[in-house]
């Protein structure tokens, strides 16, 4: 519904069965600059809502049809037309009829015969809070679009496409709690010679300041494996190392960290480096069922200066399955509060793997009936890599 301009009349209806009292607040509402329109009874006042922008409804309560009371709970059940304010009319003077019109929306009162002076003055009063909530609207369309065009922003800084490589599968997902957020994953190419650099990465908090270290962090990542990925023997605990001391002595006052799983992944040989810092440990599902977890090496990246980050190494044979992912996944709540939990996460791995593809399907698939209708608490990102047996 378009809001009331500071300068322009307001736009008032006029709701009385009694033609005599529409006439009346007309002729006395027009006398002050005010649009006026009028309804016969509340089904007539509904259409004329429908059809046209409103700033206020002078609403009588006794009338055929249906009455002020109805029209009221109709509004309330209409989340566009709830911004039209409401001046409830009526003979009645009863307490009862007072409270019930403010319990079902109502934003004020006057009987009859009206007292020409306070009429205006609570229309202007209704005027003036419909020019607060309008702009108090448009304030929040406009961080809306804002948070938009960042979502859109950060969802460019995930791979386009993930990498291609005979004998390897690659899938992942990322669903944010809100517009923005903290996670990401990432899966490049680092050299000619086919190592490919993986992340998986959780910024502590949520919202727009996760989501510019986000950036960050991703930005520094991808530098510095191009840097040193290529090397004869990789070290990611040693790039780890090099983001964390930048954030801690250049952005430490913000206290930003973030827990980091960066690995190196040799496809020939299917040899992984890798180094965690503070991160969830993924998941290795070896082909004959057994599952290892690649532990951390470090704390938070970011969190402490000269912090340091060990490397360790695994062989991913032909059949073997890595699960990567952040907290989102094993802390995601239920309608009852219950956490989804490392055990239900590691039992979806029991069952053999056939694709990366088909093991992120599995366990979204049981994160959405976990979850159910709860709402979102964290942001839920899974990188899952399979080499082919």
């Amino acid at each position: 519904m378009a809001g009331v301009s500071e300068t322009a009349p307001g736009r008032l209806l006029v709701v009385d069965d009694n033609e005599a009292n529409r006439d009346l607040l007309v002729r006395r509402l027009e006398k002050h600059g005010y649009v006026v329109t009028t309804a016969i009874n509340g089904r007539d006042a509904l259409e004329r809502l429908a059809a046209a922008p409103f700033d206020v409804m002078l609403l009588d309560i006794m009338m055929p049809e249906l009455n002020g009371y109805q029209v009221l709970e109709r509004l309330r059940d209409d989340p566009p037309l709830a911004a039209v304010r409401v001046i409830m009319l009526s003979a009645l003077d009863e307490v009862d009829s007072v409270v019930r019109c403010l319990e079902l929306g109502a934003d004020d009162y006057l009987t009859k015969p009206f007292n020409a002076t306070l009429l205006r003055a609570r229309i202007e009063s209704s005027l003036a809070r419909k020019r607060l909530r309008d702009r108090e609207a448009l304030h929040a369309r406009s961080l809306e679009r804002e948070l938009e065009i960042g979502r859109e922003i950060q969802a460019e800084f995930l791979p386009a496409r993930l990498p291609e490589i005979p004998g390897w599968q690659f899938a992942a997902a990322l669903r944010s709690a809100r517009q923005v957020g903290g996670d990401f994953y990432d899966a490049f190419a680092v050299d000619a010679s086919g190592r490919v650099a993986l992340a998986v990465a959780d910024v502590c908090d949520k919202g727009v300041g996760a989501a510019l270290f986000m950036a960050l962090y991703r930005t520094m990542l991808r530098v510095t494996a191009s840097r040193n990925g290529g090397s004869a023997q990789p070290d990611p605990g040693a790039m780890l190392h090099l983001v964390n001391d930048y954030i801690a002595t250049v952005h430490g006052r913000s206290n930003m960290f973030a827990t980091v799983f960066f690995a190196i992944l040799d496809p020939p040989t299917g040899a992984l480096v890798f180094a965690n810092g503070g991160h969830e440990p993924p998941l290795l599902r070896r082909a004959d069922g057994a599952l290892e977890r690649l532990l951390p090496g470090g704390p938070a990246v970011g969190m402490i200066a000269g912090a340091s980050f060990s490397s360790a190494s695994v062989q991913l044979a032909p059949g073997d399955a890595l699960l990567a992912y952040s907290d989102g996944v094993t802390e995601a709540r239920s309608d009852d509060g219950s956490l989804f939990g490392d055990d239900r996460l590691a039992a979806l791995l029991a069952a053999p793997v056939g694709s990366a593809a088909e093991l992120l399907a599995r366990v979204e698939g049981e994160l959405a009936r976990h979850v159910g209708a709860a709402p979102a608490s964290d942001d839920v990102t899974l990188l899952a890599i399979r080499r082919a047996g």
